[in-house]
């Protein structure tokens, strides 16, 4: 790199810093909407900004050549600085969407909006692009997530507007290219609050079902409502769906066990196979057991049968290890979900829910992870691959896959937490 280069780098990492310093003070001491106004004047009107070297900071960052490349980051990141101060009070929440609302109105705006200045005409450029680009995606499911509007009409919002719903599809939903670590953490933070309150809602609601029951069992169905305070469904399935699902997953839905126990069984065992050969086929018979004959016969269990056999085959003499079982596994859930978002292929996962239902299906996905708790986040990864393939359709033309998130997200609840709804068989 030459020595003009490197000075001219420098500089407009100075002139980054500069912008980001004068955003932290900002958010320190003037309340949000006073600053939403000002994030407009400065990045979408592009005049009028009070602090004129704050003007000329953002000036010579949009006019640097690399400006095509990474203006989408700094831009991103000014406004990580707002919404992570803004998230962790929960009178400023609300701020968030306004904020992102601010980009919205950039995209009707006419050119003569912005000025005849050659600087203004590139900031409305570079803002275009950034309108277009990943990082922004993320900031509106952000901003969504922030918000948990309820629609008048559910059915007819776009799936998108279910996010909030779903913790476990933050890390792979809200988190884009460039993020801080402070950007990772905020998300981090945001999804342990959602896990936390979506399990203190359910554990709620199935106490004051399992407590009616008990009442009304006892013939007293007015005391019932006379004495219980109603817990609301944190789910979008109907109440009996929820008594089902949860049953299935929390309980010894699988004759006289759970499905921790037959985790914990199947690992017992294989920690004893003689070779990864021999691995496969007892994970191929530890899957299908949960599997209805008269479907897997068809032609799943030969695709699961053929999908275990091309998964390293080099490695069929060896001894099991945790590289083996993990890559397994992760080639496992792509083939049940889905690949990739370049290959967003998922006849089998569709398939699976139309004919064993998605208690069954996730059943099998949650077997896996019990086993190998390394690919949970890869399981997350191929839902979050779903959600935004289909994040802009409406929800009642994809209810096959907001029943699978639903089910995801109790069988995660009830697996991987403290959650104990043992007691849900009294219901």
């Amino acid at each position: 790199m030459s020595t003009w280069t490197t000075r001219h780098t420098r500089q407009a990492e100075q002139e980054e810093q500069h912008l980001y310093d004068h955003l932290l003070h900002l958010v320190q001491s003037e309340p949000p909407s006073d600053l939403v106004q000002r994030f407009r004047l400065l990045f979408i009107d592009g005049t009028g900004y009070p602090d004129a070297k704050v003007s000329a900071a953002l000036e010579k960052i949009t006019s640097h050549k690399s400006a095509d490349q990474e203006f989408r980051f700094v831009l991103n990141r000014c406004c990580h600085i707002l919404i992570n101060r803004w998230q962790a009070r929960p009178q400023y929440q609300s701020y968030i969407p306004t904020l992102i609302e601010v980009f919205e109105s950039s995209s009707v705006r006419s050119p003569r909006e912005y000025g005849r200045s050659r600087s203004a005409h590139r900031l409305r450029e570079l803002v275009k692009d950034f309108v277009e680009s990943e990082q922004y995606l993320a900031l509106r499911r952000l901003a969504q997530v922030a918000s948990q509007t309820t629609e008048s009409n559910p059915l007819e919002v776009p799936l998108g507007k279910l996010i909030h719903r779903y913790p476990y599809l933050y890390d792979h939903c809200l988190v884009a290219e460039g993020s801080t670590l402070e950007q990772q953490q905020t998300i981090r933070h945001l999804k342990a609050r959602a896990e936390r309150k979506y399990e203190i809602d359910l554990s709620q609601f199935v106490t004051y079902q399992v407590r009616r029951s008990q009442i009304i069992r006892s013939n007293l169905p007015d005391v019932a409502n006379r004495i219980l305070q109603p817990a609301k469904n944190p789910t979008l399935l109907s109440d009996e769906e929820l008594c089902i699902a949860v049953k299935h997953f929390a309980g010894r839905s699988q004759g006289s066990d759970t499905y921790r126990d037959l985790a914990q069984r199947f690992l017992t065992h294989s920690s004893q196979t003689p070779s990864f050969n021999s691995f496969k086929d007892d994970l191929y018979q530890y899957i299908t057991a949960s599997v209805d004959p008269e479907y897997g016969n068809r032609q799943f269990n030969n695709q699961l049968y053929a999908q275990l056999q091309a998964s390293l085959p080099e490695s069929n003499d060896h001894r099991v290890n945790d590289f083996l079982i993990v890559r397994t596994c992760s080639q496992l859930l792509n083939f049940l979900v889905v690949e990739s978002s370049q290959k967003p292929s998922h006849f089998v996962f569709v398939d699976l829910l139309s004919n064993i239902g998605p208690a069954m299906a996730t059943g099998l996905l949650l077997k896996i992870v019990l086993i190998c708790r390394k690919v949970k986040a890869n399981l997350e990864k191929r839902f979050s691959i779903l959600f935004s393939h289909y994040e802009f359709s409406k929800r009642e033309n994809v209810q096959w896959l907001v029943q699978a998130m639903e089910h995801l997200n109790l069988a995660l609840s009830t697996n991987f937490s403290t959650l104990d709804l043992s007691f849900i068989n009294q219901w």
